[in-house]
């Protein structure tokens, strides 16, 4: 086997894929990871079975948002990546929901008291204030959010040794709702494994989540790719680890 062509081949087919959305389909077969055990997409189901309103921020591509069984009368998605707002729309026309761009780190574009439920699956940046503000009293926000030092395999394979994390712990999460006004009442944590079995699989996930590696392209890192395929090649499936948290809070 040509071993270089073959990592080339590898590199460019996923350099030229799609990463539009936020589904990873792309990665079947290629790449895994477990899944949290609370099973994010059911809580989600389950609440808007039983409000009138409700809220997802970050919504991606709509891909959580679109199995929603019984979706509520009023269903809103918010989406700041302009790619994946069209996604999003397509997407979320079988459940009703309407999709409202938004700019990065603008406020919540909706009037006070105006959701029972705000709902976010891995936000970029949880913006109590205005998610205490846009929540009916009585009303849930319900996340499940990115930990820190997730995928720090991925990132170091990538960039080199790094300090420890400071941003995305939970405990920052649980702080910053109750000084919105907001009870928390769940928390919960998990580390979770991810097998990547081919280095095309981790240019197409550091592409897609983009905070991994920061500035990560093809051509800055192809270093770090060629020895990221040698040690997978002869070492067998490069295994690095997801960290989750879920977090629920009310608002009193």
């Amino acid at each position: 086997m040509d071993t270089a062509r073959n990592v080339d081949d590898l590199i460019a087919e996923a350099a030229a894929a799609p990463v539009d959305g936020w589904g990873f389909d792309w990665l079947a077969g290629r790449a895994t990871e477990e899944r949290p055990p609370w099973g994010y997409a059911d809580l989600v189901a389950d609440r808007m079975a039983r409000v009138d309103a409700a809220l997802d921020v970050d919504t991606g591509g709509g891909e959580v948002l679109a199995e929603v069984p019984r979706p509520p009368r009023l269903l809103t998605a918010t989406e700041g990546w302009p790619p994946n707002v069209e996604v999003a729309r397509r997407t979320l026309r079988r459940v009703g929901a309407t999709v409202v761009a938004v700019a990065p780190d603008a406020p919540l574009p909706f009037r006070d008291d105006s959701f029972d439920l705000v709902v976010s699956r891995h936000p970029v940046r949880t913006d109590w204030a205005e998610t205490a503000r846009v929540l009916r009293p009585g009303g849930t926000f319900l996340s499940q959010q990115i930990g820190p030092g997730t995928m720090r395999e991925v990132s170091e394979a990538i960039l080199g040794p790094l300090p420890p994390p400071s941003q995305r712990h939970p405990e920052h999460a649980v702080a910053a709702a109750r000084a919105a006004g907001l009870t928390v009442v769940d928390l919960r944590h998990a580390t979770l494994r991810a097998v990547f079995h081919d280095v095309g699989a981790v240019v197409w996930f550091l592409r897609k989540v983009i905070w991994t590696a920061p500035g990560f392209t093809v051509d800055r890192y192809r270093p770090q790719l060629l020895a990221l395929h040698h040690r997978i090649t002869t070492e067998g499936p490069f295994v690095a680890h997801a960290q989750r948290f879920l977090i629920e809070a009310t608002n009193p």
